[in-house]
């Protein structure tokens, strides 16, 4: 048997199986619009997409996931509640050598249902262990709706609340921007120098059009922007720990859910999403997983996809810690109110990579 033909196997088997749960087999376009959605994909997954260009269509993208595909067909299609399955290569560019590859198969299985949210994550996740559990992996969660609420529960400007957001999940430029923010790290000299010259009464905005590619009024809003930050006071010492000590949680789940409950004490905007957590771990208890053996970290996601705004979950071989995960997903109930045009519905859904199962199984 050769790898893909062994690959290909191992997919079919998942495939059936999560079709076997009732779900209904879906498929997505090889190629797609980049225009309309390689910005939803984020920043890692844009660096890294096959993008062409057709004579009628425009910008085109080989397809890197089916999660967007399938969400978009859904809002315009779909009935609600619903539940896919899919199978099927994906294409992203890789920059370095390694075992990543540049083309691979994913079997995935999405589910819009605004039933109950919570026991749709744990339905997921369940599935997801249950078809993996021979393979002895750790499975990771986390909740990015967490991370989220510690944001926006700052007592700051909502311009740097939005910048924060906006870089979650790139952790280098989130911790350099809350040093600022917080005045722990210098202002860039060029921003320095250009304050400056404002303060001075200096005309800066004539120069910048000239030489720049946004217009007048683009960087006019941004040095307006750049004035209302200067003027902010920094965010407290007291509240930039409070954040960080969100960020670090990492325990079991019982553990982590007694931490951030302590936490929401002095975060009282921390309770709604402490809460949820709570209930997705009764959930998951209820579908019959070890929640006092499963692994919780606040952190967890912001690696991944940017258009996670919830519960995250992964499943890895640590006897192979250079494998990327062998199975991940994830809540993106604010995607499907950008594909739906305004209408939403909450969505979870995950995938798994049968090629690092059958190499796992030694079938490759």
């Amino acid at each position: 048997m050769t790898p893909k033909t062994a690959i290909r196997a191992e997919a079919e088997r998942l495939y059936q199986a999560i079709a076997a749960t009732g779900a209904q087999p879906v498929e997505a376009d090889l190629l797609l619009p980049a225009e309309t959605l390689l910005d939803l994909y984020g920043e890692d997954i844009r660096a890294r997409a096959y993008v062409t260009h057709d004579p009628i269509r425009g910008e085109m993208m080989l397809r890197p996931d089916f999660t967007v595909p399938v969400v978009q067909a859904h809002m315009e299609h779909g009935a609600e509640p619903a539940r896919y399955c899919y199978m099927g290569e994906v294409f992203r560019q890789q920059m370095h050598l390694g075992p990543r590859q540049s083309e691979y198969v994913q079997v995935g299985y999405e589910v819009f249902d605004g039933s109950d949210p919570l026991a749709a994550d744990a339905e997921v996740f369940a599935l997801f262990q249950s078809l993996l559990a021979p393979l002895g992996l750790r499975a990771a969660t986390g909740d990015i709706g967490i991370l989220r609420a510690a944001v926006e529960a700052l007592e700051t400007t909502p311009r740097r609340k939005a910048a924060l957001l906006r870089h979650l999940w790139r952790p280098r430029r989130f911790r350099a921007l809350l040093d600022r923010f917080g005045g722990r790290a210098p202002v860039p000299p060029a921003r320095a120098d250009l304050l400056a010259r404002m303060a001075r009464g200096e005309d800066v905005l004539s120069g910048l059009v000239q030489t720049g590619l946004r217009s007048e009024e683009e960087i006019a809003e941004r040095l307006t922007a750049l004035r209302e930050d200067a003027a902010a006071p920094p965010i407290s010492g007291a509240e930039v720990a409070r954040l960080e000590a969100v960020l670090s949680v990492a325990d079991k789940c019982p553990a982590a859910l007694a931490q951030l409950a302590a936490m929401a004490r002095d975060l009282p905007a921390l309770t709604p999403a402490v809460d949820r957590l709570a209930a997705r771990i009764d959930s998951l208890a209820t579908r019959g997983i070890d929640v006092a053996a499963l692994d919780f970290e606040a952190s967890y996601g912001r690696t991944t996809m940017e258009y996670y705004d919830g519960f995250v979950f992964g499943f890895y071989a640590e006897s192979e810690a250079d494998l990327p995960p062998i199975a991940s997903g994830g809540r993106y109930d604010a995607l499907t109110a950008v594909l739906g045009h305004g209408r939403s519905i909450p969505a979870v859904g995950g995938v798994i990579r049968p090629g690092l199962v059958a190499r796992l199984k030694g079938v490759l």
